[in-house]
């Protein structure tokens, strides 16, 4: 753990949940689980890891004051600000070469995205270490969830044979990676054991890391080579905005596993990515969300914290009540929500954003 680092991808807009996440303040900055925000929570397990020296965390410049007020631990040479979003592979590269810069040594890297929920922290803290060991033998590794439902909302993982141990946990082979499934897919992959949700959550040695961005993204590993450790906002707008929006899965992960070249440890630690409002409902369950009065109504999740709530035979639907906007949609529709949010794009709605 010595020389390993965290990268923390605070980016995004979280359109599944608008209407409370907004571009001002997006998902990652609410506390929907609590007092603290997604954000903060995030760094929280984090920095039970890691010391704030060695947390690096990457965001959109235009949430730079809300970035420092909620994380004010966070060194400020440590807060990574891009001009505009182009993904998570150019968010990693970003932080990988400043880690680079501070540190010459071939360091281990972490990445967390800032937005999931997890239950067991101390499971996490467990599954973290064993990664880091795993990858300190130059594997890619990312951690695995063992699915308990044919989620159609998530990424999955195919693993292949048992590749070695890591401090005594089973570490697998990565056979490949696949998109969000139809619902018979991911039935059939429930069935079979051999599937995982994909978490996010990838680990490298920085030079591993290196090596592949070099291979499927050379323009990306040349333009970050070229700014340097601090470069100027102007100079740093001007590469962005020439680099491939794309993500780490798609453009290092699956072709590094289709090499045999990805490993995956499983992390069962109760985790939600909480992409959608049904998956908040979820983590909530009854505790959550309920409305005051209910006749002949089941499975609907409420979020009107200001109002008296009643459902008259009215099944699995999903409630959201803000001052300038409502939402109601069935729950198996709610990875629908960002479609809203380019209608109000393209309408220029920009009060509604």
């Amino acid at each position: 753990m010595r020389n390993a680092y965290a990268i923390i991808l605070a980016g995004g807009y979280g359109t599944r949940f608008w209407p409370v996440s907004r571009r001002a303040r997006p998902k990652q900055f609410l506390p929907l689980l609590g007092k603290e925000s997604l954000l903060q929570q995030t760094w929280r397990r984090v920095a039970r890891l890691f010391p704030p020296r060695r947390i690096y965390v990457v965001g959109n410049a235009e949430h730079a004051r809300l970035l420092r007020r909620q994380l004010p631990r966070l060194p400020r040479r440590n807060l990574l600000l891009e001009p505009v979003g182009r993904n998570t592979a150019a968010a990693i590269a970003f932080a990988a070469g400043r880690i680079r810069a501070a540190n010459p040594a071939d360091a281990l890297l972490a990445v967390f995205p800032a937005d999931h929920a997890i239950r067991n922290e101390s499971r996490f803290r467990g599954v973290v270490r064993r990664a880091l060991a795993a990858a300190a033998e130059d594997a890619m590794v990312v951690l695995g969830i063992p699915p308990t439902e044919p989620h159609t909302g998530y990424g999955y993982i195919e693993r292949g044979q048992p590749a070695k141990r890591s401090s005594g946990q089973q570490v697998y082979a990565v056979r490949r990676f696949t998109e969000k499934p139809d619902a018979h897919s991911a039935a059939r992959y429930l069935r079979s054991g051999r599937f995982y949700w994909n978490s996010g959550m990838f680990f490298w040695r920085l030079s591993t890391f290196d090596g592949l961005l070099g291979r499927h993204l050379p323009r990306t590993r040349a333009a970050f080579a070229r700014l340097g450790p601090s470069p100027p906002a102007a100079k740093l707008r001007r590469v962005y905005q020439k680099l491939e929006n794309i993500s780490v899965d798609y453009t290092l992960a699956e072709p590094a596993a289709a090499k045999g070249k990805v490993c995956a440890i499983p992390a069962e630690m109760g985790w939600s990515d909480l992409g959608s409002w049904s998956a908040l409902a979820d983590w909530f369950g009854a505790r959550h969300g309920s409305v005051q009065f209910s006749l002949d109504a089941r499975g609907n999740f409420v979020h009107a914290r200001s109002k008296f709530t009643a459902a008259i035979s009215a099944d699995n639907l999903i409630l959201v009540d803000t001052p300038d906007a409502l939402l109601l949609c069935r729950r198996d529709r709610a990875q629908d929500v960002g479609k809203v949010v380019k209608y109000l794009e393209r309408k220029k709605l920009r009060h509604l954003l």
